[in-house]
């Protein structure tokens, strides 16, 4: 999926921000510690796109004093946690899915609007190392459909000094979303010559994703993931996918970070 993350990272470290001060009353007096990254990610134009479009990678993080930047994998949506329960946590979530212009789709498909999706998340650490997460969002405007995805990370990490992450994805759609993204309606089968092609909702995508984030020296670092998505179910099938689109679907980003103090 296309994610514009820019505006949402923002917002993203600003309210945890302020979770973290009610929470953290203890640390309050030590000093904030703020990282911020920058970069480029090639992703596709829209969901089973055959080509590609370079756009922002950013990334913000906050913590106090010595404390380690929290864990977040480098392809999940915004959110921040409402409730804590040791090992688990659940949140509101929020994402932006870029638009599908007609011109991208290389023929006389519908277009569809750039999207808001709202909704929550919940994920739970298993020990120190693994983490699952998963997340249900609804969209406002543009698709105007029902999206999901689970997720578990295998994290290696010392300290801030390096972060790796890898694990497996599956995403998950209602059918509103596979009928506006993979879906033949009777206007397009007419545009376009392609048989009319009505999808069901379920699972359609799975992959896996990795990234790393290392610090350099006290203030710079490095920033980077891969991801790998397989469309899969009716969405794989889709007469519209198999013409002119790609089932295999590869994104990835490589920004510089930098890290400060604040009082």
């Amino acid at each position: 999926m296309i994610k514009i993350l820019t505006s949402a990272a923002l917002l993203s470290a600003l309210l945890s921000t302020t979770a973290y001060a009610q929470s953290e009353e203890p640390a309050a007096k030590e000093p904030r510690r703020i990282r911020v990254g920058l970069g480029a990610r090639a992703i596709p134009q829209f969901p089973g796109a055959s080509d590609h479009t370079v756009v922002p990678y950013f990334d913000a993080d906050f913590t106090r004093g010595e404390k380690p930047f929290t864990f977040e994998s480098p392809d999940e949506s915004f959110g921040f946690p409402l409730l804590k329960a040791g090992p688990f946590q659940f949140g509101p979530t929020a994402a932006l899915e870029g638009s599908r212009k007609r011109k991208e789709t290389g023929v006389a498909m519908d277009e569809i609007g750039t999207t808001v999706e709202v909704g929550a998340f919940a994920q739970l650490w298993l020990g120190r190392a693994i983490r699952v997460r998963a997340e249900g969002r609804r969209g406002i405007g543009g698709h105007k459909a029902w999206v999901g995805s689970v997720a578990a990370d295998f994290v290696v990490r010392d300290g801030d000094k390096y972060v790796f992450s890898i694990g497996p994805r599956v995403a998950l759609s209602d059918n509103d979303y596979e009928a506006a993204y993979f879906g033949v309606n009777t206007r397009e089968a007419t545009a376009t010559g392609l048989p009319y092609y009505r999808p069901k909702a379920g699972a359609h995508a799975a992959g896996v994703a990795s990234g790393l984030t290392v610090s350099l020296t006290k203030h710079w670092g490095v920033m980077g993931y891969a991801k790998y998505d397989r469309l899969i179910g009716d969405a794989a099938d889709s007469p519209f996918i198999r013409t002119y689109g790609k089932r295999d679907q590869f994104s990835g980003g490589l920004g510089l970070t930098y890290t400060f103090r604040v009082r």
